[in-house]
């Protein structure tokens, strides 16, 4: 398994969302401000722009690179997107998230959240999953914490979380 191309690009599925790799019309649509009938009224927001322009830049195959859309199972509707900075550095997995303004408050972070970060963990390469937030973003710090994430560190802006696999495998990094 090539470091550089994330190992799979499988949904991960949770009790109200799907997680689903990005695909190149997602993509191609954010980044041209063309409006898709399976989005939230509010999606994308700023940050997911930023997101589809790196996936494009990164690859061709947009799956390869760890990052997905949330998608309410209820709805079908793309709410966000989540993702892994693929490739690990020294066992280490970097992850972000955004959920749009109209579905936040509904736990739905804090679910998908939870789910890479168990799906990540499961990965040969990663030994930890640590997410870097605003102290001036107090519902984001509520996320991970909620998700089961441990406080490591604190600057004068900024906390790190993180999560780290129970069984380290001698294969691991």
């Amino acid at each position: 398994m090539s470091s550089s191309t994330f190992p799979t690009a499988t949904d991960l599925t949770t009790e109200h969302l799907v997680l689903r790799p990005w695909s190149a019309d997602d993509i191609a649509a954010v980044l041209a401000d063309v409006r898709s009938t399976h989005w939230a009224a509010d999606f994308p927001a700023e940050g997911d722009r930023v997101i589809a322009g790196v996936i494009a830049e990164q690859s061709d195959e947009p799956a390869a690179s760890g990052h997905r859309l949330i998608i309410e199972r209820e709805t079908g509707l793309v709410i966000g997107s989540i993702g892994m900075m693929w490739p690990p550095s020294e066992g280490a997995l970097e992850f972000g998230y955004g959920v749009v303004a109209s579905r936040r408050g509904r736990g739905y972070a804090t679910e998908a959240t939870r789910a890479l970060v168990a799906h990540a963990l499961t990965l040969p390469e990663v030994r930890v999953v640590y997410a870097d937030v605003e102290l001036a973003n107090p519902a984001s710090i509520r996320v991970l914490e909620k998700a089961g994430l441990r406080r490591r560190s604190i600057d004068a802006t900024t906390a790190r979380f993180d999560a780290e696999a129970a069984n380290p495998s001698p294969h691991r990094p």
